[in-house]
């Protein structure tokens, strides 16, 4: 028996590629940098070291998420493993990649403007922030509205295109 599992949480390094296949499946790309903690042999000092992950998400599900993330958005991520290698100008090329089932949008930040998400995962029930108000006859504070939940698709596997 073999498990394929990948947990990781990190920030976006580009803004995501959404695209479809030929047979209209919907399909968004996207890496997210996870840093690694090592001890510096010469400072002897713990230091950041960056991974670059490759992660791809089908369905209907990647075209609601993809209006939500951004360059700097901050997610966790449950997915799996997969292998891919071709053959490009006489040249052997291969990448590991994220398949994802599952994310979560962990930034904060006002909904709908690029800005990173609402602060809560895709399903979720997260929250935004209200602003506090200033001065001496300020408001009573009031509570944030509640976000707009992306519609709520599964991901088949009749929706995978391999």
């Amino acid at each position: 028996m073999s498990i394929n599992r990948v947990l990781i949480s990190g920030n976006l390094t580009r803004d995501p590629e959404l695209r479809a296949t030929a047979g209209g499946t919907q399909v968004l790309s996207f890496g997210v940098a996870v840093n690694d903690r090592r001890r510096n042999p010469q400072t002897n000092e713990w230091e950041d070291y960056p991974n670059f992950v490759d992660c791809t998400m089908f369905g209907n599900r990647a075209e609601a998420v993809a209006r939500y993330l951004s360059k700097g958005s901050k997610v966790a991520i449950e997915g799996k493993l997969r292998y891919s290698s071709w053959e490009r100008d006489g040249q052997r090329r291969s990448k590991l990649e994220v398949i994802v089932d599952e994310i979560e949008f962990l930034s904060r930040g006002q909904q709908g403007t690029g800005q990173g998400g609402y602060g809560g995962g895709y399903g979720n029930q997260g929250g935004g922030y209200a602003p506090q108000q200033q001065g001496y006859a300020a408001p009573a504070p009031q509570p944030a509205p509640a976000p707009q939940m992306p519609p709520v698709a599964d991901v088949y596997d009749k929706d995978i295109p391999f």
